[in-house]
């Protein structure tokens, strides 16, 4: 379904050197990975200016592409009652920092003692409630509580930029106009169904919703009235309708009940790392068989198949990941987002903190280094086949074909170490 804050201050570990940077799917809450708390990017601001007249021009135009949608007209004209352009909401969406966090920066704020003592709290307090969503959806209450942590603080950060408002500027201005007029026509649906009213409809600038931030096209497809009253709120203070719309969400996505998302290993000094693939599954215990067990040196129960995930490489903490951990991406892609859910919802439950270590001594790469990066590994017969900024699956390969040719660990991580090294 995350966070904290407000929708997506956008690369935040937008291009963490190890995550797979796939297109999240087109009914994922969101396209990218937002920040642990809210935080504006201070430099490179970009000066962002219109006409009204421009504004209103494409609100009259857009105007007849949602009626001949469905909306009706006298909703669309209650809904934009009062809308202008906010400049505001551009500004956040282009002024992104080109620095991202390492994943153990992100990890230290998304699983801080003060967040899993919250949850803690909040598992507590709604106990009975997700102990029923648990019941019906099969989803754990622990993991729906992180998304809930991750995503709004607990209900602390929902936002309270008007929906309609954010919505219509950036379909009209932003980057991805097309998407966010999806997005604007699904937002006037849940008017005109009676869900909420415009006025109670605000999240946060990019247009996520509520508790869980649902974008609205995710809650058309997803939301449901546990409550009973007729409505899928996910906006009021009680949670309840949000938290059953995230189970909701993770059980449709193929939750595998009773599985946990991953476990985190050890693996062995002399370990080939080219079986560190999202592509290659394995049961435990023949990855025990490998020398990749448990922290406590057994092999990790057999809930299924999985593959082996080193987010920071060689040098850093190493997971075996299930296909719950797959679900989870459902919601975000970002493998940082997906672990920080997992893990939170392990701490939450009274599980250890990652035991493993992560290279502190490394700092992330900025947008500018990682297509650098891309640029040299292609001029050096490794074809990274995009020159984007972005360590996907590609990147990953063509880095772990690098490392092998100067007789460097295989692990695909993408570092500033290994960017001097090819410099």
């Amino acid at each position: 379904m995350l966070a904290k804050k407000r929708w997506a201050i956008g690369m935040i570990c937008a291009a963490m050197a190890t995550a797979a940077w796939a297109n999240p799917p087109s009914h994922s809450l969101r396209p990218v990975l937002r920040t642990v708390e809210p935080n504006l990017a201070a430099s490179n601001t970009v000066s962002v200016s219109v006409s009204d007249k421009g504004f209103s021009r494409w609100l009259n135009s857009y105007r007849s592409r949602a009626v001949r949608a469905g909306i009706s007209a006298a909703v669309f004209d209650q809904a934009f009652s009062g809308v202008q352009y906010n400049a505001d909401v551009i500004k956040r969406d282009r002024n992104q920092s080109e620095f991202t966090k390492t994943i153990w920066e992100y990890l230290d704020s998304a699983v801080s003692d003060a967040r899993v003592k919250n949850g803690k709290a909040a598992l507590r307090e709604y106990s009975d409630t997700l102990q029923r969503i648990e019941a019906r959806y099969g989803v754990d209450k622990e993991v729906v509580v992180a998304v809930w942590g991750l995503e709004s603080n607990y209900g602390t950060y929902r936002g309270k930029t008007p929906i309609i408002e954010a919505l219509a500027t950036l379909a009209y201005d932003g980057r991805r106009g097309e998407f966010f007029e999806q997005q604007l026509t699904a937002a006037l649906t849940i008017l005109q169904n009676g869900d909420v009213s415009a006025q109670n409809m605000t999240g946060s600038w990019a247009g996520a919703m509520g508790h869980t931030q649902f974008i609205p096209t995710s809650y058309q497809t997803f939301a449901v009235d546990f409550t009973g009253d007729g409505k899928r709120d996910i906006w009021s203070d009680d949670p309840t309708d949000a938290l059953a719309s995230t189970a909701a969400y993770l059980n449709r996505s193929g939750w595998v009940s009773g599985q946990p998302w991953g476990v985190e290993v050890k693996i062995p000094r002399d370990f080939d790392y080219a079986l560190a693939s999202r592509q290659i599954q394995k049961q435990p215990s023949e990855w025990a068989r490998l020398g990749v067990v448990d922290m406590q040196g057994r092999s990790v129960q057999n809930h299924g198949k999985a593959s082996l995930l080193l987010p920071a490489g060689g040098k850093g903490a190493a997971f075996l990941i299930f296909e719950n951990f797959a679900v989870i991406e459902r919601y975000n892609t970002a493998d940082a987002y997906v672990i920080g859910v997992g893990h939170l919802s392990d701490r939450i439950q009274g599980g250890p903190p990652i035991l493993g270590k992560w290279p502190r001594e490394d700092r992330a790469l900025t947008f500018n280094e990682r297509k650098e990066l891309q640029q040299r590994l292609s001029k050096a017969g490794f074809d990274t086949q995009k020159i984007d900024g972005k360590i996907g699956p590609l990147t990953i390969e063509a880095v772990r074909k690098y490392q092998d040719s100067v007789g460097l660990d295989p692990d695909g991580y993408a570092s500033l170490t290994l960017l001097k090294t090819l410099r």
